[in-house]
Parts: structure tokens; sequence; C-alpha cells
């Protein structure tokens, strides 16, 4: 059986020593898409986006510097705690979303402890932009040739030509296409709900669709981190486990609450 090979350079353009690398446009763009999103919801809702740009800032900083810290600790803690420096050169590659999303939510609040804005509110809203981020991220693992899949012989598998010619489940896509999935049943709950309940209900959602996904496609990846244990999971499930938990615990909550009375 013949698999589609994928040998895309990882490397967009090479500007002298400097390279732009399509994980970062993605990466960053997703930010930028998430900020237009957002611009129309404050709009839409009577809230003035004039803080928007600052928010992107508390964002980026809050994802990189989570992320990369859960790679570091959770995933190569044996290299990083004796290379201690290794964990500042971010451009050699591992992030983790699992400490992306933690670092956003710190970054949230931070954000609106200092402009005094609703958090309920704002991490509801940026939930629903967080989806597209993580489905750029995934398509920029896609292009670097990274977080693979178990070999399989499925007619969709795909042969990293980079890293080996051995068909493998394209696992960054379906993760992509989940979240981009997960974005459009958070933005179908915030048009037809009211304002109160899309507050209430979509970080729940958020937390459970998006970490339930990332537990059963782990089922499908090869090993990410550098060391074993005896639990039966990997580390991305037992990470993804605390975050399942307590997003149907709040989906429960935000169902059962009642809604003010007008």
């Amino acid at each position: 059986m013949e698999h589609f090979i994928w040998n895309a350079d990882p490397v967009l353009l090479h500007l002298g020593p400097l390279q732009l690398r399509w994980y970062g446009l993605l990466f960053v763009g997703s930010f930028f898409l998430g900020l237009l999103l957002l611009q129309w919801i404050f709009k839409r809702e009577g809230k003035d986006p004039a803080l928007l740009d600052t928010l992107l800032i508390y964002l980026l900083v809050g994802a990189v510097i989570g992320a990369r810290l859960m790679h570091c600790f959770a995933y190569e803690p044996e290299f990083y705690l004796s290379h201690p420096i290794e964990i500042l050169k971010i451009w050699k590659g591992g992030l983790a979303s699992h400490g992306g999303l933690l670092g956003s939510i710190v970054a949230i609040w931070l954000f609106c402890r200092k402009y005094k804005f609703d958090f309920m509110w704002l991490i509801s809203r940026t939930a629903i932009a967080g989806t597209i981020t993580a489905a750029c991220v995934r398509f920029g693992n896609f292009f670097n040739s990274e977080i693979l899949g178990k070999p399989t012989d499925l007619p969709w598998a795909v042969i990293f030509e980079r890293v080996d010619m051995v068909p493998r489940h394209p696992v960054q896509l379906y993760e992509a296409f989940s979240y981009l999935i997960l974005f459009a049943l958070m933005l179908f709950i915030y048009l037809k709900s009211s304002a109160a309940f899309a507050t209430r209900i979509l970080p729940g959602v958020f937390l459970a669709f998006m970490f339930t996904v990332r537990f059963l496609l782990e089922y499908t990846k090869s090993r990410q981190a550098d060391y074993t244990w005896s639990l039966p999971i990997t580390t991305g499930q037992a990470l993804s486990l605390p975050f399942i938990f307590i997003g149907i615990v709040w989906i429960v909550w935000a169902v059962r609450k009642k809604e003010p009375a007008q």
C-alpha cells in the first residue's frame, strides 16, 4: 500500500542567521486570529476592546513560559535539572500544551487583577479563541515532523520522511481537526446561549472536550517522555486526567446552577 510521504521543510524563510519556522508562524498567528475573534466578542457584548493588545501580550508570555516549564519538568526532568540553562533555549523546541493552558490561566488572572476585569467572563471567551491556538500548534507539529504517531497500515497513514520511512498515524492532524470541531461547538454554544450560561459552561466544555481528545489520542502516539513509570498510562494522559475531571464537574455545575432572575 502506498502512503502519503511528508517531507516539508519546517523552515519557511531563511533571513540570514535567522529562520522563520512554520511552527512559530502558526503559533503567533493563532494568537492574532484569537485577537480578532475577541475583538468581535467584545464589541458584540459592549466591552471596550482597547485592552486586548495588552491581553495578547499577557497570553503570549504566559503560554510560552507555562508550556516550556511543563515540557522541561514533566517530559525531560532529568536532562533539564542537570542542564538548567537549556530551559531558556526555547528555539530548540519543547512546549507542552498542558503547561501552556496553565500559563494562560495565570496570565488571564493577572490581567484581570490589574485591569479590574471579570475573570470568569474573560476566561470563558478566551477559551473559544484558545481552541484556534491549540489547532495551530498541532499543525505546526505536523510541519516539524514531531509528536509522531505509532506505526500503522491504515490508508491515511503518513510517512514522515525526515524521521524514517515508517507509515504512522498523523496524530497531529487528528488533534488539530478535533480542536477545530471544539471551536465550532463552543462558538455555537456562545451564540445560542445566554451570556450568563455561556460564561459558566464554556470553560468546562473546553477542558472536558480538549483533554478527553488528548487522553484518547495518546494511544496512537509514540512515547514522548524520556523516562518510564509503572502506571499503565502515558505522561500526557496523566496530565490530562485532572483537566478532564475539572471540566466534567464544571459542566455539571454550570447546567445545574439556575439562571439569575431577570
